[in-house]
């Protein structure tokens, strides 16, 4: 009994830590409701010391039942080992994040787009008269690519589980860094840094742990829209095409645009403020609010005012590309409604005719344009979680 006491304690103890480690930030049942990032954070930092330990309880107690235990005692013992040989091998090169989702091989732009693929969603950034284009299937699989555009180097994150897409400088204190997937966090991605190996959350750009805890990455504007509806705005834009090295890695995000993915964590709530159903969040001035989708599709339109600025969010008739504009022209606060006879919007103060992308086609107003607003289609768990405080439109 003395012997096995600490034999039993030291072999928990080290398939705890080893299971632990990834449990906390990966997408196991129950892993991401409560609050362990920094728990999460102690066993990745310290897993050998943690190993070491382990290995220091047991050795004593393991040498003696092998030499001197009965043969069943041997035996369970080299199965408990064998246990956790393959609870090693499996929580450190297969259920990792960095060990599921790999970062593309070959970055492949085109502007001779087939019109196959005019109807994905994309992530649309545009910088010093440079104009891209990334498919959310790509950068769904890939959650983060690196890549320069207008010679001003960008990261392209997203992530499928909370539907963020943001776009991020990856300069930290002035020093260009590079990152790595390494878990998730209330089921949003993070990423770890090469330097300071703090983590990063995506839907925000803050490093909630590590050295850098509260360092925020400057947040590069960007749409989410249909490409259709984006090369409408840029037509010379340049995109993403897919990695053939993961076709098959890519299949299993088919259909995420039109919410037909069968993934269980991607897979919409129809009804309004559940866990996961869309909204669109706004950010002004360190305010927050959310806008209910269901409500922007059968409006079209909602108009509001918040964080002092007017506000209109419109959709298209697809249904998905949705516009966050700014309602104030040149002074003038303007208010509109949605002329559903040719999908376009009227001003109150003058009757000019506005485009559903903020472009004023026709009256007094023709040629001016309704500024882009930082806005994000997300699933309202993730909206609510890291925007504590949060406004909304009910």
């Amino acid at each position: 009994m003395k012997k096995s006491l600490p034999l039993i304690i030291g072999l928990l103890f080290l398939l705890a830590v080893e299971i632990l480690k990834v449990y906390f930030i990966m997408p196991f049942p129950g892993s991401q409701r409560s609050d362990t990032i920094d728990i999460a954070y102690f066993l990745d930092k310290y897993i050998w010391v943690l190993r070491i330990l382990g290995i220091i309880i047991v050795i004593s107690p393991l040498l003696y039942y092998l030499r001197k235990g009965r043969w069943w005692q041997k035996s369970l013992l080299i199965i408990v080992l064998l246990v956790y040989g393959v609870v090693v091998y499996e929580f450190n090169f297969k259920f990792l994040a960095d060990k599921m989702f790999y970062q593309p091989k070959e970055k492949l732009f085109t502007n001779n787009i087939a019109d196959s693929i005019k109807n994905k969603l994309v992530i649309g950034v545009a910088i010093n008269g440079e104009a891209k284009a990334y498919p959310i299937e790509i950068i769904g699989y890939h959650h983060q690519v690196k890549d320069t555009v207008g010679n001003t180097p960008i990261i392209v994150t997203y992530c499928t589980v909370c539907r963020t897409g943001r776009v991020y400088s990856p300069f930290v204190n002035g020093k260009y860094e590079l990152f790595r997937l390494v878990g998730m966090d209330h089921f949003n991605a993070m990423f770890e840094d090469a330097t300071t190996k703090s983590w990063w959350r995506q839907e925000s750009g803050e490093a909630i742990t590590g050295k850098l805890k509260g360092t925020v990455l400057p947040e590069i504007p960007s749409r989410q829209m249909k490409l259709a509806d984006w090369l409408q705005l840029y037509p010379n834009s340049l995109v993403l095409l897919p990695d053939t090295n993961f076709k098959k890695r890519y299949a299993g995000l088919k259909g995420y645009d039109i919410d037909t993915s069968q993934g269980s964590l991607e897979t919409r709530d129809s009804a309004s403020w559940k866990f996961k159903s869309w909204v669109i969040g706004v950010k002004i001035n360190n305010e927050t609010k959310a806008y209910d989708w269901n409500t922007l599709v059968t409006h079209k339109i909602i108009e509001d005012s918040f964080a002092a600025t007017p506000l209109i969010i419109t959709l298209q008739p697809n249904g998905q590309t949705f516009y966050g504009l700014n309602r104030n022209v040149n002074g003038k606060t303007l208010h509109f409604t949605y002329d559903a006879t040719g999908a376009v919007l009227h001003d109150a103060e003058t009757n000019s005719t506005w485009q559903l992308n903020g472009v004023c086609t026709d009256g007094a107003m023709k040629g001016s344009n309704l500024q882009p607003v930082q806005s994000y289609q997300e699933f309202w768990h993730s909206w609510q979680t890291f925007h504590p405080g949060t406004k909304t439109n009910k």
